[in-house]
């Protein structure tokens, strides 16, 4: 089984949600951005998002948009990324990492060779949101041929026949997008987020993660309640920068503050079903 596929099932047979952070790789910059990916288990993340900078990045909010230009503000690139996941890995061979971003990077290094990296460092899935399943043959395909799972997103808007050529070579769980819009937006009624859920279990027998507009412990805690993951990005980038901005010259108090949070939100995530 995969690092991904273990963790859903050890979490199915606690019956608990998993808790999964975003952040942006090279956020502020490299080396503070490592020694917070290296804290985020132990404050209580189940899986991890990484994200990969890119200069466009359509599915993204101001939040996570200015995250990525710190990013690469500090040199932070997709060799980079995997550096981190690589050093990651000599300390964490459980949690799983996957690594959310667009096509075009990918693309620019060639797909055959960031495959190879990527499983060198220890990638277990990706989540490429402007790659359709009518271009699974660019990435999708090669990705699991070489047991990295590609995740893909579905949304209020996709109806039922979408959803089958969406859900049709996805593996390791689907992303449920929870709001009609981009990261960071106003979070999906409890109610509608149920319903997705069911109807995406029922059509993919896969584990369903809600992301997008998940911002506060309470509203983690109800998502945690009917779905198998909760996504938390934006929410925990504010939490950075504001820290950012208030501790220029510290960045080790970014590190506290953004752990801090992340406790809190996978807390909540944790006890919903107690």
């Amino acid at each position: 089984m995969s690092r991904i596929a273990t963790r859903f099932a050890q979490l199915k047979t606690e019956n608990r949600a998993a808790f999964i952070p975003f952040l942006m790789a090279g956020d502020p910059d490299y080396d503070s951005s490592l020694k917070l990916l290296k804290e985020l288990p132990s404050a209580g993340a189940d899986l991890i998002e990484l994200g990969v900078c890119f200069t466009d990045p359509m599915a993204d909010g101001a939040t996570i948009q200015v995250a990525g230009q710190r990013a690469l503000a500090s040199g932070q690139t997709l060799s980079r990324t995997l550096e981190m996941v690589t050093e990651f890995r000599k300390g964490d061979q459980d949690t799983p990492i996957i690594l959310m971003g667009y096509y075009n990077p990918i693309y620019a290094m060639g797909v055959e060779t960031f495959l190879a990296e990527a499983v060198k460092a220890g990638v277990d899935g990706l989540i490429i949101v402007d790659l359709p399943p009518e271009e699974d043959s660019e990435l999708c395909l090669p990705a699991r041929q070489k047991g990295i799972d590609f995740i893909r997103l579905a949304t209020p808007t996709t109806d039922d026949e979408r959803l089958p050529q969406v859900i049709k070579n996805t593996s390791g769980f689907v992303y449920y997008v929870s709001v009609a819009g981009i990261t960071g937006g106003a979070s999906g009624a409890a109610t509608s987020v149920a319903d997705a859920v069911t109807r995406l279990r029922a059509a993919s027998n896969l584990p369903v993660a809600v992301g997008f507009g998940v911002k506060t412990p309470e509203k983690a805690r109800e998502v945690a309640q009917t779905a198998d993951a909760v996504v938390v990005g934006s929410a925990l980038i504010e939490e950075l920068a504001k820290t950012l901005d208030n501790n220029p010259e510290n960045r080790d108090k970014v590190t506290l503050a953004v752990r801090e949070k992340t406790r809190l939100l996978a807390q909540a995530v944790h006890t919903a079903r107690d």
